[in-house]
């Protein structure tokens, strides 16, 4: 939402405030997007005003929506640590917040008053045909360093200066990453006990702030055991595991081709290949470089391989017509990142 924040608030630091227009336009650009694309279940991150924000997805036919935490307000009207939240066409019969195990943080050698940067949410939304379903909306810890310099500080010799900066990047962003990374993992811990206490399937979206394929975040993907008799992997594991909707798209597609030209292996090879060659859509542009830090992953439910599936995926969209090709009419009040939407289809 890029600091959605309704006026005369101000986000940050006193001077950053939506004048009326700014604040009309951040809305419509909203509006607009949910009126186009039709979502039925949609996570928001940075929300500061939950209760405008509830007005108006409440305005374009979401009658639920939920957050589990509130932003803290310094000096009356200054805001800060924006929370998340979720909007459904379909009825959301539980919420609550997750909650780390702190006996575990303490085993993985955090402390055991670890919490996370934001708040995550659980949302058990009625979803058709499917029945109650576990939907998660995370914003993991950003890549900012954790250790700010005291900037006014003029005691300090250019070179010193230098040198503070250096290490307060190397150890604050390396902090950073600790609680990102660990974040991710005190929370799979605990959709693994809640999926084997309800067995309902998952969902889990958000911004991660941080590719899934550098290894800091690509044990949410897990899904392979070492030291597991191979019956009992098969058997059990894919119902505990999660999956990029992205790899279930190619996978669906893979499986179409096969089932539509089996007697042809050499054109069956060249469409699966085409297929896992398409250029995946970055979701976030700094200087000059892109990456995918928005996800929504998925549990076995919705995998197309996976013989007792309901849903397949059967489109993925990134919508960045803000980022790489703004209008300052429509978009000077949109958002930095790409927005990432997947339809599920049933399957006959």
């Amino acid at each position: 939402m890029f600091n959605y924040l309704e006026p005369p608030n101000a986000y940050y630091e006193f001077e950053r405030i939506y004048s009326a227009e700014q604040w009309h336009k951040k809305q419509k650009w909203i509006a607009d997007y949910l009126r186009e694309y039709q979502p039925d279940i949609i996570g928001f991150q940075e929300v500061f005003s939950t209760e405008s924000l509830k007005e108006l997805v409440t305005a374009q036919g979401y009658n639920y929506f939920a957050v589990v935490d509130q932003p803290e307000v310094i000096d009356d009207f200054i805001y800060r640590r924006p929370v998340v939240a979720i909007a459904s066409r379909y009825p959301i019969v539980e919420v609550d917040a997750v909650r780390p195990n702190a006996d575990l943080a303490q085993t993985l050698g955090l402390s055991s008053d670890f919490s996370f940067s934001r708040k995550i949410i659980r949302a058990t939304v009625a979803v058709p045909h499917l029945g109650n379903c576990d939907c998660y909306v995370v914003h993991f810890k950003s890549k900012r360093s954790m250790i700010d310099l005291d900037e006014q500080d003029k005691s300090r010799t250019p070179e010193q200066a230098i040198i503070d900066s250096l290490k307060a990047q190397v150890a604050g962003s390396w902090g950073s990453t600790i609680q990102r990374g660990s974040e991710a993992t005190l929370l799979m811990i605990e959709m693994i006990e809640r999926r084997e206490t309800t067995g309902q399937p998952m969902v889990l979206m958000g911004d991660f702030n941080n590719s899934l394929t550098d290894g800091v975040l690509s044990h949410l993907l897990t899904n392979t055991l070492r030291f597991v008799s191979h019956i009992d992997r098969d058997a059990y594991l894919a119902k505990y595991c999660l999956n990029d909707a992205w790899d279930l798209l190619q996978l669906a597609l893979a499986k179409e081709v096969n089932e539509a030209d089996e007697p042809n292996a050499a054109n069956t090879k060249l469409a699966v290949g085409r297929a896992e060659k398409v250029p995946r859509t970055p979701t976030h542009y700094f200087a000059n470089t892109s990456s995918v830090l928005d996800y929504i992953l998925l549990s076995c439910e919705f995998d197309a391989s996976y013989h007792d599936s309901l849903y397949q995926v059967s489109n993925y969209d990134t919508y960045d017509r803000h980022l790489i090709n703004p209008i300052f009419a429509r978009d000077g009040e949109s958002t930095d990142h790409g927005i990432v939407l997947v339809t599920l289809t049933l399957r006959s």
